[in-house]
């Protein structure tokens, strides 16, 4: 039970979150440059922090602690596979979105597409994601609330929904407010608290007897839990204990296909999302680069080890609990203080991803369908009081979703599934004139298509649903891009001046029109990504073989990562001055 120290820690911390949020309600009331874009001055380690604590929900920890549960560490690669998409967007996409200088990511439909068919898709870009998706999202950070307050104050299911919507009320509430600056603000705060508590509690779990530290855990646990990478082949131990083996298909799906063909939230091929969003926020160019490959190190470098313990602590302390452990291990191995502080970090997780989420949301229905469809001519002031307002109706719909989402990770894989095949049209819309709306229009619904032909007709689940579903989407927003007429030439000229995109795709199109051509460089660029990623997993898995006293390998990894590090610093200027 919590005691008088544990609630006076969680009552402190909603006092700061809330004072934060306050403080800058008045200059976000300015204009919705301001509440959506910060007036486009964040600071890179402001604006990568805010998109690392964002990715950080309370469903996070749980979610992991299902997959280690289930496919041991190996189980991460759900996940660790978009590694080479997030780097993707660190070099060749950040430093256009910010030069595209538009407010949202759905309100480039009309800056790179031209007519009817553009509009009709940024009207419905900005409900599908602005409600549905972001609703969806938002649900199943509710759900991991619903689960810890369900286990740690032993609350019925109308009291846990009467808490959901308390919390969503408050977050609501000072995301209305405050907007980008108070969110942004109030997210590095709150992933300060979740990643201190996170690392507490992996330290305390380890030192239960039970579980008896690094060494007890490999004696209790099927070595098949610790690999990196699928172990295809199973003992019977570990079957037996419940782990199931990550088939070679699942983990190839991961690997090779869903890091550029799905589209999910955070981690968009191409970029997009909030992680545009805070990209279009920056200071100017350098700073959405380093902004975004800050958060690429602390997404996959830097978070991950504390849950990963956790899990496997939860494995040996309460076989079969599924995401539950994590929050079971909170609840019976906590002294007081440190539980409120445990559950002060968890709402911090669970608040900085809905803040996020919720001005998200707003921004899209807010700028790609009131402004742009609705009242087009109405004053700044008109348009930041109708935001609050759409925050708000946001909070009220997404908390009822909690009765809905019961899996976490399998939410997870519903979204990637119905993105599936989109993300190479958000990719080469930037890099190639030929895509037009109607590419984007098609990649969008075909997917629906693919999903019933891999779950009915072939008997598939997702991950191996991927094998048909990217086939399908893809070869159908290919035949549809050749099929219609591509978009106008005078707004692919403004496009291209404008952003000024580099590579093949456009070389013939900026010959033919006497446009200069880019003085950007694919190879470049491609060379940028290659190091980038062998800096991320190497990094990774430094640090995991370091915790497990594979010293060698550990610190092999960690000079690798520390050379690319240093290469990649020299290439984008990141030992100087940050103006």
């Amino acid at each position: 039970m919590l005691t008088f120290l544990d609630i006076a820690l969680i009552a402190v911390y909603f006092i700061v979150t809330v004072a934060i949020g306050l403080w800058y309600a008045r200059r976000a009331g300015r204009s919705t440059e301001e509440y959506f874009l910060s007036g486009r001055k964040l600071p890179w380690w402001i604006a990568g922090t805010a998109m690392v604590a964002t990715t950080f929900a309370a469903d996070t920890p749980l979610a992991v602690t299902e997959l280690v549960l289930t496919h041991g560490i190996a189980g991460n690669w759900l996940w660790w596979n978009m590694v080479a998409g997030s780097v993707l967007t660190v070099f060749f996409f950040a430093h256009l979105w910010r030069r595209s200088a538009i407010t949202t990511d759905v309100e480039f439909i009309e800056l790179r597409y031209a007519g009817r068919p553009a509009a009709f898709l940024r009207g419905f870009k900005a409900v599908y994601l602005g409600v549905f998706m972001n609703c969806i999202i938002m649900g199943w950070v509710n759900v991991a609330l619903a689960e810890i307050l369900t286990h740690i104050f032993g609350l019925t299911t109308l009291q846990v929904f009467a808490a959901v919507v308390s919390c969503m009320l408050c977050v609501g509430a000072y995301s209305a407010l405050s907007g980008l600056w108070g969110v942004a603000i109030t997210d590095m705060f709150q992933f300060v608290v979740a990643m201190a508590g996170c690392i507490v509690l992996a330290i305390i779990v380890l030192s239960v007897p039970q579980v008896g530290g690094i060494a007890g855990l490999a004696a209790s646990l099927p070595g098949a839990m610790f690999s990196f990478v699928p172990d295809f082949g199973l003992s019977p131990a570990a079957a037996a204990s419940g782990v199931t083996a990550l088939a070679g298909s699942a983990f190839a799906a991961y690997a090779l296909i869903q890091w550029w063909a799905s589209w999910y939230p955070g981690s968009e091929p191409g970029g997009g999302g909030y992680v545009a969003q805070r990209m279009m926020s920056a200071k100017d160019e350098r700073h959405a680069i380093l902004a975004t490959l800050w958060f690429v190190i602390a997404h996959y470098a830097v978070r991950p080890w504390p849950w990963i313990l956790v899990a496997l602590a939860a494995a040996v302390l309460y076989p079969g609990s599924g995401k539950s452990g994590y929050i079971l291990a909170m609840r019976d191995h906590l002294p007081a203080g440190l539980l409120g502080f445990l559950v002060a970090a968890f709402l911090a997780a669970y608040m900085s991803t809905i803040a996020t989420h919720l001005n998200w949301g707003t921004s899209y229905l807010m700028n790609d369908l009131y402004r742009r469809f609705i009242r087009v001519d109405a004053s700044e002031r008109h348009y930041v009081r109708v935001s609050r307002a759409i925050t708000i109706l946001l909070t009220a719909v997404s908390s009822s979703l909690i009765f809905v989402i019961s899996s976490i990770s399998g939410a997870w894989g519903f979204v990637i599934e119905f993105g599936a095949g989109l993300g190479l049209v958000l990719i080469l819309r930037w890099y190639w004139w030929r895509p037009n709306a109607w590419s984007e229009i098609t990649a969008m619904v075909a997917p629906f298509g693919g999903w019933a032909i891999s779950h009915f007709a072939l008997g598939l689940s997702f991950p191996v649903s991927m094998y048909v579903i990217v086939p399908v989407t893809t070869a159908a927003w290919l035949g549809v891009t050749f099929l219609t007429a591509p978009t106008e030439d005078a707004r692919l000229v403004a496009f291209y001046r404008r952003v000024r995109p580099a590579g093949p795709g456009w070389s013939g199109f900026a010959r033919r029109h006497g446009l200069e051509p880019s003085d950007g460089s694919i190879a470049a660029l491609a060379i940028n990504w290659l190091v980038g990623v062998v800096m991320i997993y190497a990094a990774l898995f430094a640090s995991g073989n370091i915790i497990f006293g594979k010293y060698g390998a550990g610190f092999a990894l960690a000079a690798v990562a520390a050379a690319s590090f240093a290469f990649l610093a020299r290439r984008i200027g990141m030992n100087e001055r940050v103006s």
